[in-house]
């Protein structure tokens, strides 16, 4: 084991499998080991990396910011953060935001800020095979077994329905229903998306029973599947917008977005955090936003998601046997393999290419918007080669 490995071992929690790369940089869509071995990163920071690493106008921002104040509490409200903020409720056409440091935190806050709204008696639900978060209510949510064991007990009057079972939606949503939490595109239960007819029927439950749709787009949102958020892809209007993961350019940024009768659940001294909105995460956002939404980075996730996922469909027709489905939208894909997937992982990084397997058999992808068709290109045939050997 090499050295730094020995040390992490030595000084953190068990909680994570670290790859063995000692990262020294990251330039755009590649990551540079201390090596100097240059890897595509196609994990993107697990989806946080939507302009790569190191790009030049987060860098200045972040600097410009930092150098006038990184921090004051929110006993004040500063420039950066109305500016971000307006341009994140223009762009998900919500109402009013609480700014949060991540997308657990912003799932806490919409747990309270529906208790506080719909009352202690209502059932919240969530899909089966979902992922919140892993603090105590997001797991609370969460339909992740491996995740809950020794955990128990976890938050009351929260259930679940089964993921594109309309019969079992109608059945469980009634009159006592105060929420309902969905990842309009799974993440890390391998990139599965929801059915326009579970959309639909939701849709007309909701009008007769007025509970609120939760649109958990922490992984899915900014962009990232061609759309603005995952649920712009469907004929709905949720209540309450979770986001995170990218709108930070890398750093820690989060928002719980409201519309309606939600934009009046909280008053002073029931909610708060220290870091979140923090100015200089606002600075990286700002820019974000503005190279996601007004510089053609969506299109590219458009454009370059469809000719990744028809390639990949290409490849599925010539190994049938190790692939299953190719699945996804924009810039979020899923490549369900016959078997574990963990070896073909540590394949593709033999051939400097950097993915994530998730969900045991599923390679998840999640390459930056600023993915080219050469970066592609070079994961295809790298793909192909590991498939061929393996």
């Amino acid at each position: 084991m090499d050295n730094y490995l020995k040390e992490e071992e030595e000084l953190f929690l068990r909680t994570y499998k670290r790859i063995p790369i000692n990262i020294s940089h990251g330039d755009g869509v590649h990551l540079i080991a201390k090596d100097g071995t240059r890897y595509l990163d196609f994990i993107g920071g697990l989806g946080v990396n939507a302009l790569g690493h190191a790009h030049p106008r987060i860098v200045e921002a972040i600097n410009k910011q930092i150098a006038k104040f990184s921090h004051l509490s929110n006993y004040f409200i500063t420039d950066i953060q109305l500016e971000f903020t307006a341009k994140l409720l223009k762009y998900s056409n919500m109402s009013k935001a609480f700014l949060t440091n991540s997308g657990a935190e912003a799932v806490e806050a919409a747990i309270k800020c529906i208790r506080r709204l719909k009352g202690s008696e209502g059932e919240i639900f969530s899909l089966t095979n979902s992922f919140h978060g892993r603090t105590y209510g997001a797991l609370s949510l969460t339909d992740r077994k491996e995740y809950k064991k020794g955990f128990e007990p976890l938050l009351p009057k929260i259930s679940t329905i089964k993921f594109n079972d309309e019969e079992d939606l109608q059945k469980k949503i009634n009159e006592k229903t105060a929420a309902i939490f969905i990842e309009f595109l799974q993440g890390e239960s391998g990139i599965n998306l929801i059915s326009t007819q579970f959309v639909k029927l939701l849709a007309e439950l909701k009008q007769k029973y007025d509970f609120a749709i939760v649109a958990d787009c922490i992984q899915s949102g900014v962009g990232r599947t061609g759309k603005p958020f995952a649920f712009n892809h469907f004929d709905v209007s949720p209540d309450i917008v979770l986001i995170a993961k990218s709108i930070g350019g890398g750093l820690p940024l989060g928002a719980m977005l409201t519309n309606g009768e939600f934009d009046e659940s909280f008053s002073y001294g029931l909610h708060g955090t220290t870091f979140g909105g923090n100015p200089v995460s606002c600075a990286a956002g700002l820019v974000v936003l503005e190279q996601v939404f007004e510089n053609g980075l969506i299109k590219n996730a458009v454009d370059l998601g469809n000719y990744f996922k028809s390639e990949l469909e290409e490849l599925n027709n010539l190994f049938p046997d190790k692939i299953i489905e190719i699945r996804g939208l924009g810039f979020m894909i899923g490549v369900e393999m016959n078997d574990n997937c963990t070896l073909l992982i540590e394949n593709l990084i033999k051939k400097n290419v950097l993915a994530n397997c998730t969900n045991k058999n599923v390679i998840r992808l999640l390459p930056p918007l600023i993915t080219t068709k050469n970066d592609i290109d070079f994961f295809l045939y790298n793909f192909h080669e590991v498939l061929k050997n393996s």
